[in-house]
């Protein structure tokens, strides 16, 4: 008989629903479908108008209709969809009475200049009007709707309302890392014995435009406008910034014990979580890559394992010529000589990077990735960069043994979190 608790004497932590939303659509087998494939999810933008734009294209979920446009409740949609499924596959509870507590991730909320500009001419305000005044004239008369909905809080309060989960829903942003921390609030709750199972996810369908105008003004996007489907380039020598993109991505967690007794169909196991912050800059790495070494060995010795029992990483791979830097130092000082055998993928390259749900949404992929056996690529691969010299599964999907996944997000201000996801428990 397996043990229900791991090595540390903690609950083992499984996963018995998992949903996505990503521009490549909605919902586990499109998604893995399309991965697999080596589909672009990245398109040129037709939500608003991009004259005078350094980038116009990102990884918009244009299925979702949002009307008006609203940032916030594309947010909520995606998040509703994606725990939807979650939830369905895992069956655990009734409709609308999750028998657990919800973490979530999801983008800074404000009110946007469209929002801002209703507000200030219903109210014979200029559009400077300072941001106290418009949250105090949002509050009032036929703008409260306004009011709730740009409240960082207001996408969880849906969430629980809808699935019934216990407790006070948890909001959380920790930039690009943000999904993988939800999830491992999650996990810590289960293992502190607080709750026998966790709705962890994570939503981001920031691609408006004052989002897109500060990322170009911090010189972070792709600008390669011509061939939107070919700008995502992780690794490569010819790569020039990420790309903005949306989606959602969901985990059912629950303890093994929980899971086994009602006769749950276990999807993997969350065996680690590794997480560390420097403060080095509000953007750029730390040059020495101490913090995602940190991190990286943190969550190997969360888990109780080695470097050498990894088979696969799901690589952050932005596409940014710093990030990926950093990350193959991080990721071979920590691996070795190994981290140029190891396969080492972005996701990335073709759903782009969805922000605070990019760790929830490839953490589901990883987990795929053990239900399947086979490794989605990095697609647009056309110029390896020597300095950087990892298998990064070019262009093709790959059948392999994958036992062990680490999953990486290492997120603006030095926010780093890294999953190791498992078929069997350690």
């Amino acid at each position: 008989m397996t043990s229900t608790r791991d090595k540390f004497g903690r609950p083992i932590v499984v996963v018995t629903g998992m949903g996505v939303v990503t521009s490549l659509g909605a919902g586990k087998t499109d998604n893995w479908a399309k991965l697999c494939a080596g589909e672009s999810g990245i398109r040129t933008i037709t939500r608003f108008p991009t004259e005078g734009l350094k980038t116009t294209m990102a990884g918009t979920v244009d299925f979702v209709l949002v009307d008006p446009f609203s940032s916030a409740d594309l947010c909520d949609k995606l998040a509703t969809l994606a725990a939807e499924e979650a939830v369905a596959q895992s069956s655990l509870g009734s409709k609308g009475d999750f028998p657990g507590p919800l973490f979530l991730a999801v983008a800074p909320i404000e009110i946007e200049w469209p929002q801002r500009q209703a507000v200030a001419r219903a109210t014979g305000a200029n559009t400077a009007i300072d941001y106290d005044a418009l949250l105090r004239a949002s509050g009032g008369g036929q703008f409260k709707a306004f009011h709730r909905r740009f409240q960082f809080v207001s996408v969880a309060d849906h969430l629980a309302e809808t699935f019934g989960t216990k407790g006070s829903p948890i909001s959380l942003s920790t930039a690009c890392a943000s999904g993988a921390t939800a999830i491992q609030l999650g996990v810590e709750a289960i293992r502190r014995g607080e709750a026998d199972a966790a709705l962890c996810v994570a939503t981001d369908g920031s691609v408006n435009q004052e989002s897109l105008i500060r990322f170009s003004l911090l010189s972070a996007l792709s600008t390669q406008n011509d061939a939107p489907e070919t700008a995502a380039r992780p690794f490569s020598k010819n790569r020039d910034g990420f790309v903005m993109a949306e989606g959602a991505g969901a985990l059912v967690l629950e303890s093994y014990e929980a899971a086994t007794a009602r006769g749950a169909t276990i999807l993997g196991i969350v065996a680690g979580c590794g997480e560390l912050a420097d403060s080095f800059h509000r953007t750029r790495s730390s040059p020495d890559g101490k913090p995602i070494v940190g991190c990286v060995r943190n969550a190997l010795a969360d888990a109780g394992m080695v470097s050498d029992q990894i088979d696969y990483i799901n690589a952050h791979g932005t596409g940014t010529p710093e990030n990926d830097k950093m990350e193959y130092l991080g990721i071979s000082t920590v691996f070795g000589e190994r981290a140029r055998q190891i396969p080492v993928s972005s996701n990335k390259s073709m759903v782009g990077h969805t922000l605070s749900a990019a760790g929830a949404v490839e953490a589901v992929v990883s987990l795929l990735t053990l239900e399947h056996q086979r490794i989605p690529p990095t697609i647009n691969y056309l110029v390896p960069d020597p300095a950087i010299p990892f298998d990064v599964v070019p262009n093709t999907a790959r059948d392999a043994r994958v036992t062990a996944v680490m999953s990486n997000s290492f997120g603006f201000g030095g926010q780093n979190a890294s999953l190791i996801l498992t078929r069997e428990p350690v």
